[in-house]
């Protein structure tokens, strides 16, 4: 269950004049209290939902171009348009962003002034299907929308654009999702297949967790939704998991993970884009120090656990100099990594309206080169992108790194396809929830 409780507020818009009773977060709350209408996330006008034609809001998306244009709202509310222009005709909030604009203020014992927002959202599901061809899942979890760790180059901040908030935002006002471990096990049984089309009917849908927001960001220990979730595949038999992160917090759940491996497919990635301590606290300013990613990748393989190392972003000019990929990949070898991987840098307008201007103040010498290459596309030349691939190849190469595990998993056949019910008890299997 997840530690986010349930609330009674209905979906619906917000009333100014009407105070919203704040949700107990923690077992020693003792009651509601009263937050008025200064308490809940910003409201913007303006449309939302599923567009077609844009991308899922937990998925990479199918193409750069994919990408709705930024929004914005002025400060006396008026909906503006990518180019500063009012829009001429709000539009009323619908989708993910009526629920964000709904969305009460979570209760937090961080005290520090420089904390971000966190609120409750009240999602319907957990587990979010994913139709992109350029990835090797079919389904995504991810725990929280926005992300603390604040990385400057996070494509996933046009997520935020979904609620109707600047991709600005992203790492300042943090949404829990509530409920996670029943909406999950609905979920499952409800949408999951144990034989996916990708591999023709002989293996799991694959479910990765952490595609749009780090599942351990500072939150994750106030609200444990991650944890919940892990609760709730922990029961499972015969699933496909990954779960990729850049903190170290991850673990504290070596008991889950290791249930989790026993009955089901399960892969762990840590990312370190750089070895250089001053550099990641520049590109990733709250994630943890790459020492410490590197020190937990060798933890969750001393425990028996499936693990490797992630090294994307590759940012051309700031952290592919000669050597440093490889004494990444170097490190990740010492610390026990079984596979390590790296892509270019892709930028989505909203991560570019925060990464362009980041570059020209911190790195003015490549400004140019830049402007060039991501001003109006998300991706870097190709034959820039091939060298790059070469590269990764020769490294794998010489340090006997394997695949990663979603693509052997395609191979295998399905050894269970259903839940473990385990032992009877007054009628309902143990494990399973009313």
């Amino acid at each position: 269950m997840s530690p986010v409780a349930s609330y009674s507020m209905a979906p619906e818009v917000y009333e100014r004049r009407r105070p919203v009773l704040q949700p107990a977060l923690f077992p020693e709350d003792h009651g509601p209290k009263v937050r008025t209408h200064r308490d809940l996330a910003p409201v913007a006008t303006g449309p939302c939902g599923n567009v077609p034609g844009r991308p899922m809001a937990d998925c990479p998306p199918p193409s750069p171009l994919g990408a709705a244009a930024p929004r914005s709202t002025a400060s006396d509310g008026t909906q503006r348009r990518h180019d500063g222009r009012a829009q001429d005709a709000p539009a009323k909030l619908v989708g993910i962003a009526r629920l964000a604009a709904n969305s009460p203020l979570a209760d937090t014992r961080r005290s520090s002034p420089e904390r971000p927002e966190y609120f409750v959202l009240p999602v319907r599901s957990i587990l979010n299907r994913c139709d992109s061809q350029r990835v090797p899942f079919e389904w995504t979890i991810n725990p929280y929308r926005g992300c603390e760790f604040a990385c400057k180059y996070c494509y996933a901040r046009y997520t935020h654009e979904y609620m109707e908030l600047d991709g600005g935002e992203f790492e300042r006002k943090i949404f829990v999702k509530k409920d996670a471990g029943p909406l999950l096990h609905h979920d499952i049984n409800r949408k999951y297949s144990y034989a996916s089309q990708a591999s023709g009917g002989t293996a799991p849908e694959h479910i990765a967790i952490g595609t749009a927001t780090d599942p351990y960001q500072p939150a994750e220990r106030e609200y444990g939704v991650t944890r919940a979730c892990l609760e709730e595949l922990a029961g499972r038999e015969g699933l496909s998991v990954s779960l990729i992160t850049k903190s170290n917090q991850i673990v504290r759940d070596i008991d889950l993970f290791k249930k989790i491996a026993e009955r089901s497919e399960l892969s762990l990635n840590i990312t370190v884009t750089t070895l250089r301590p001053r550099l990641a606290r520049l590109l990733e300013p709250r994630a943890p120090r790459p020492d410490l990613r590197l020190a937990a990748v060798k933890q969750l393989r001393d425990a028996g656990l499936a693990v490797g190392v992630s090294a994307c972003p590759l940012i051309p000019g700031i952290t592919d100099g000669e050597g440093e990929l490889e004494g990444v990949a170097a490190a990740a070898k010492e610390a026990g990594a079984q596979w390590f991987f790296t892509n270019v840098l892709f930028l989505m307008p909203s991560s570019a309206k925060q990464f362009l201007p980041f570059v020209r103040e911190k790195f003015p010498k490549l400004a140019k080169q830049y402007e060039q290459w991501y001003a109006n596309n998300g991706y870097a030349p190709e034959d820039f992108r091939k060298k790059i691939s070469e590269r990764v190849g020769k490294i794998r190469q010489k340090y006997g790194f394997t695949s990663r595990p979603f693509d052997e998993i395609r191979t295998r056949k399905v050894t269970c396809a259903q839940l473990s019910l385990g032992l009877e008890v007054g009628g309902r299997a143990a494990g399973q929830r009313a």
